[in-house]
């Protein structure tokens, strides 16, 4: 082991010197292994879960409606924290978690689909701002993330990297999860470290990733410790949960059957009666009034109150299911031969609840997202399976806004508590004795890792792999562990996301609201033109009192304050546009040509994210797939249940399928059947043009003849949805019903030429259109 006495102001640690000796043979010689890097005595396991859009007042441990017992039994044994801060948004939240920075200075400002070519904005966290896994790994450490990854560029989330910027390239030794804002719950796409993997089995046999990602991290953590019971573990626990696609299984959602149905309205005031009772907020607490963007729940009419009713349901279930299975997470470290020295941070949320289901909900987001809403009476036709594998479901906006009670607005509006106040419940059995207490220090997420590094004694570094290091934005909450009247931690801190922005001071918030999250292409005029408010928040914990009448001195105060936090964390230039930023240029997805046509792929191609493969769309183009030995299976697919299309084999006959959002499906079958030979089998579409989505004629080839023609009279403008592209297997959810992913071809594929024709828009007009598309999606 190596000396406790090391510099560990530079990261990795020097290897230690040789302490042995050497003669001219063994017999004169004294042999000594190399120490290994170990932390400081007695440092804590580490574990970090962290759910995703969830709001204040949404589970039951903080007053919510929705039953999260194994959160109660943590709070129950540990501490709960009613003023602790996100950024409001997810990518963002993440990267200031896992790097103690604020997240404009490590250059994660907004997401990376939003990305610009500013430091702050490119979303490529950089090396002078070392992750948590980075430092305790360099610091002896067994580090690893199981879950959600949004802090993977787009560009950079295919097969061939680079990976400085995915997990295992940020100083976790083990990933096992998924790479973007979302992903289907019961047909995900998983990466095992930096390889894609499939599920073991279906969703018809019991499959849910929560189920697995819990497996996954249960059975790492007990390697760990078996292997070597003394090296401390540093694990990050991410569900996708309760993100959308809200997936819950049958049985949890049926367990809350007919609790929603007094609406939204009923439901936030019995969540803030209960908050009051329970202490989790201040006697006096005012709860914030319903706004004109949602509309009053005894307005709707009957099938509209079942329906939304349900969408509640169904996200109540998939959240109590997310957190039993942070329970059996939180069981298997109890039995850990160390659990009382094992600190875990249970974080209610990235953001506050979402209103990106927009106004009515949806069943397939998705389609919502490429301009083609769901609407009702399409809604209802599916009510029971709402949440099932063949749903992409997310509830309607009243009910984000009744999630964070008491406060104003929902996720993305960084300017309000709505958006970036989440619950948080600490537990350290060996160091916390304070049993069921509550904290009110006004703390954020860039708290976390100083406070790890705080409690086992591990200096933040001064280089990592020879780059100087950013300081550290946070501090310490150690504190607070054992002093419910410890003093305030933090007495500034500043909010910014897409001009929506605020700056805490001393306890008083100013904030200026700025745009709509289900309008992110809006904003209400220049930044000086906006309206900002004041709240007195030692006084006014939910937001309910503006004083910027009564104090326009320190209303300017504050926002001069503000601007010097810009400047300090980098958080310049302001930029509210969002279709604009969605059309900024982003680097090639490995430095390819980004006007490229030509496209050619080979077996084992698979799990390329959609930006990164060929844009078929809005255009005439050509496929051929050389089969060097026929099969049966997927030849080329993209997409999936959302929307998508497959060239496949089946009883030796080849067949085109497209998906326009489960609306029109399209099968076009060959009238002859693969030879028993190398054939090449071709699919042309010849697009009419004119403008987006427009139809054409779809014509398949086998080996130089048309064996099979039809129209599309539809096609996907925007994006096919969460899915991916691969040759030879139809990863994620299946674009077709025919078959069962992944459908892996049994034959042998030479190769895949794609061909892309002029485009049916402008390049201006294209680029648009996915900025649209892009405007809108949940991330």
């Amino acid at each position: 082991m190596m000396s406790m006495n090391v510099d560990r102001s530079a990261l990795p640690m020097p290897e230690s010197p040789f302490g042995g000796k050497i003669g001219p043979t063994y017999k004169e010689s004294t042999a000594e292994w190399p120490a290994l890097p170990a932390p400081p005595k007695g440092a804590p396991n580490v574990v970090i879960i962290l759910l995703d859009d969830v709001g204040f007042g949404q589970a039951s441990t903080f007053g919510g409606p929705v039953s999260t017992p194994a959160l109660d039994k943590l709070a129950a044994a540990g501490l709960r924290y009613n003023r602790f801060h996100t950024t409001a948004i997810c990518g963002p939240s993440r990267a200031a978690l896992i790097t103690g920075r604020n997240h404009h200075n490590c250059g994660s400002g907004f997401l990376a689909e939003w990305a610009t070519g500013f430091p702050s904005y490119n979303c490529m966290i950089p090396q002078s701002t070392a992750t948590i896994g980075r430092i305790l790994k360099d610091n002896g450490y067994n580090t690893s993330w199981f879950g959600k990854n949004h802090n993977t560029p787009d560009w950079e989330s295919s097969i061939v990297g680079p990976f400085d910027r995915w997990p295992t390239g940020l100083g976790f030794d083990y990933f096992y999860g998924f790479i973007g804002g979302e992903t289907h719950q019961y047909y995900p796409v998983l990466f095992e470290n930096t390889k894609p993997v499939e599920p073991d089995r279906s969703p018809e046999e019991g499959y849910h990733f929560m189920t697995d990602m819990t497996d996954r991290a249960i059975d790492w953590l007990r390697y760990s410790k078996s292997v070597n019971p003394d090296k401390p573990v540093m694990l990050y626990f991410a569900p996708g949960a309760a993100h959308a696609p809200h997936h819950a299984p049958k049985a949890w959602r049926e367990k809350y059957t007919g609790q929603f149905d007094r609406g939204w309205d009923t439901v936030r005031e019995e969540t803030y009666q209960r908050q009051l009772a329970g202490g989790i907020i201040p006697p006096g607490t005012e709860n914030t009034p319903r706004p004109e963007w949602v509309k009053p729940w005894n307005s709707l009419s009957a099938d509209e109150q079942r329906l939304y009713a349900r969408f509640m349901e169904n996200f109540a279930g998939y959240l109590s299911f997310a957190d039993h299975e942070c329970g059996r997470l939180i069981d298997a470290i109890s039995q850990l031969p160390d659990a009382d020295n094992t600190l875990i941070f249970y974080i209610v949320g990235d953001n506050g609840a979402s209103s990106e289901g927009g106004f009515t909900g949806t069943v397939n987001e998705v389609m919502n997202l490429n301009g083609l809403p769901s609407n009702l009476e399409d809604n209802l036709k599916v009510i029971d399976d709402i949440g099932g594998p063949d749903t992409e479901p997310h509830y309607p906006l009243g009910w984000a806004w009744a999630g964070n009670a008491p406060f104003q607005w929902v996720k993305q509006v960084a300017s309000h508590l709505g958006g970036s106040r989440n619950p948080m419940v600490v537990s350290w059995p060996a160091r916390i004795t304070d049993a069921g207490g509550l904290r009110g220090q006004f703390s954020h997420l860039i708290d976390i890792l100083p406070t790890v590094l705080d409690v086992a004694g591990i200096p933040a570094p001064a280089t990592v792999n020879g780059i100087g290091q950013k300081p550290m934005d946070g501090v310490s909450l150690a504190s607070t562990f054992a002093d419910a009247g410890a003093r305030p931690v933090r007495e500034r801190q500043y909010f910014e996301v897409f001009s929506n922005r605020a700056l805490y001071d001393q306890g008083w918030i100013a904030c200026a609201q700025h745009t709509f999250p289900w309008r992110q292409d809006f904003a209400p005029g220049n930044w000086d033109k906006d309206k900002w408010e004041l709240y007195h928040l030692d006084e006014d914990f939910s937001e309910n009192n503006d004083l910027a009448d009564q104090h326009p001195d320190r209303v300017e105060a504050m926002k001069k304050l503000f601007d010097e936090e810009c400047r300090k964390y980098n958080v310049l230039p302001l930029d509210d546009r969002g279709s604009g930023r969605l059309t900024e240029p982003k680097p090639a997805p490995g430095g390819a040509d980004p006007n490229r046509r030509s496209f050619t792929y080979y077996p084992g191609a698979v799990r390329l994210a959609e930006t990164a493969a060929p844009n078929t769309k809005n255009r005439s183009h050509r496929i051929d797939v050389r089969i060097d030995k026929p099969g049966e299976g997927v030849l080329l697919a993209e997409g999936g249940q959302s929307a998508g299309f497959v060239i496949y084999v089946k009883d030796g006959v080849p067949t085109y399928h497209y998906n326009f959002f489960e609306i029109e499906r399209t099968s076009i079958a060959s009238s002859s059947k693969l030879p028993d030979g190398p054939s090449t089998v071709s699919f042309e579409f010849r697009y009419d043009g004119d403008g987006a989505g427009k139809g054409g004629e779809a014509v398949l080839i086998l080996d130089g003849k048309e064996v099979g023609k039809q129209r599309i009279e539809r096609t996907v403008a925007g994006r096919f949805g969460i899915d991916t592209f691969g040759v030879g297997c139809d990863t994620g959810s299946p674009v077709c019903k025919e078959y069962k992913p992944p459908f892996a071809f049994t034959g042998q594929i030479g190769k895949v030429e794609i061909v892309l024709g002029d485009a049916g828009l402008s390049e201006a007009e294209e680029r648009e259109l996915q900025a649209k598309f892009h405007a809108g999606i949940n991330y």
